[in-house]
């Protein structure tokens, strides 16, 4: 099931052959600029392009001896094309390639993340339709607060994830840069034109002004909006965790034929996926520092950054993706349970509809205090198991004496509640009957 989004496509970002790929272009890219300016012979760059071949075993095999990456790679070219392999890397360092590489290979990643999250708002929005109007009691610090919808709940996850796609949007933007300005910044030995030149061919900005690096913050902010996105699907399996345990069971997970939930105890049915997401969130979370802590380098740069990037740009992206696919597949097959969340709401005797009796109270000319001091001592007793709050409230003289047992009907009535959610969906949605911006 979740493999068939883009899961396969998203390794397929980070496969080291596709990184050598990416490397060989750039290569080839600020031959052809140098060509261009006629620092190249002419019909060098397209002969390469020809011959050049891309041999992970052989790369690997350079490196035990050169114990440098990118030294490697331009060696293990040099059987394959020959004499004119001088001509790459002219003028240029080590992060002129492995920088603007990364840049097209964090793109490419955050372009299928951004492609998930369509898939996740899509289903989120029919499923907040779906439960427009599936009333259940809200509640705060746990404890019964006054009604909601279902649909209301799921409007919000919606809006939620719908800034993370517009965060990872401007992230995008700002990861999408390249630098080929020489090994201190400063184009000593080939031209701004080449960057611009090979830039401009990958889909990348320039950076305005490089060292022998893209400076680490643009790297950070990635990590931290996987992060910020990763915390957010952690509270909609959080949420998901509570609604599913046995004393509530508002909804629940799907749960397959065949499935187990236990080993020991054949009753179960565990929040699995949920369990999963919340914990996969600490990895990214934690990468996320990781990147932060890679911001301060030494002078012009040291290769701290390097090793905890070839760790943590893979990994987050891949965990992003899965939980983005997991996660739509939690919200679209969730079982909801209307009647028992009928049950939870009235499982207080109307305890939730305090406030409204209390405001009744008011617009008929009680004091706030003498009121909320009146609706309290009803709701307490009721807490207490006296009796239930619709009874202590009907016999409670200071209210009776203000109310008439008709206008406190009124106050228990939930859908009183729901009246402002076609305003809330046309704000969030664009309209209150199916719409999404």
């Amino acid at each position: 099931m979740i493999e068939r989004y883009t899961l396969p496509r998203m390794k397929a970002v980070w496969d080291l052959k596709r990184k050598y790929e990416i490397w060989l272009e750039v290569e080839l890219l600020a031959c052809e600029a140098l060509e261009k300016a006629g620092r190249v012979p002419r019909g060098v760059a397209s002969k390469i392009r020809r011959k050049a071949k891309i041999d992970p075993d052989r790369i690997a095999a350079i490196e035990q001896v050169t114990k440098h990456d990118v030294i490697a790679f331009l060696e293990s070219l040099a059987r394959p094309v020959g004499k004119d392999v001088r001509y790459l890397h002219a003028g240029l360092t080590s992060s002129d390639i492995v920088d603007t590489s990364l840049a097209v290979q964090m793109g490419e990643a955050l372009d299928l993340i951004l492609l998930d999250m369509e898939v996740l708002l899509s289903v989120l929005k029919k499923r907040a339709f779906e439960h427009r109007d599936t009333i259940m009691v809200g509640r705060s610090h746990g404890m019964h607060g006054e009604p909601i919808s279902f649909g209301f709940k799921l409007a919000i996850w919606y809006e939620e994830a719908r800034r993370h796609r517009d965060r990872l949007r401007i992230v995008r933007k700002e990861i999408a840069i390249g630098k080929l300005s020489g090994a201190m910044g400063t184009f000593a030995h080939s031209g701004p034109e080449v960057e611009e030149y090979v830039c401009k061919k990958l889909g990348l900005q320039t950076d305005p002004v490089s060292n022998q690096i893209v400076q680490r913050d643009r790297h950070a902010a990635y990590a931290s909006a996987l992060a910020l996105l990763a915390a957010s699907i952690e509270k909609f399996a959080t949420e998901i965790r509570h609604l599913q345990r046995t004393e509530v069971l508002e909804a629940e997970e799907y749960f397959s034929e065949g499935q187990k939930g236990s080993s020991a105890m054949p009753h179960k049915r565990n929040p699995i996926a949920s369990e999963n997401l919340c914990g996969l969130a600490r990895v990214v979370r934690a990468n996320s520092l990781a990147a932060m802590e890679s911001v301060a380098l030494w002078h012009e740069r040291d290769i701290s950054h390097s090793s905890v990037e070839r760790v943590i740009m893979p990994d987050s992206t891949i965990l992003i993706d899965y939980m983005l696919v997991r996660i739509t597949d939690l919200v679209r097959n969730l079982i909801v349970y209307p009647q028992r969340m009928k049950q939870n709401l009235e499982m207080t005797g109307g305890l939730v509809y305090s406030q409204r009796l209390l405001l009744a109270l008011i617009d008929k000319g009680a004091q706030r205090k003498e009121a909320y001091e009146a609706v309290q001592r009803c709701a307490m007793s009721a807490w207490k198991g006296r009796s239930g709050f619709h009874d202590l409230v009907s016999k409670d003289p200071f209210i009776t004496k203000r109310l008439t047992h008709a206008q406190i009907q009124v106050c228990f009535d939930p859908r009183y509640y729901l009246r402002h959610v076609d305003t809330i969906y046309r704000r969030v949605f664009g309209t209150g009957k199916g719409r999404a911006k």
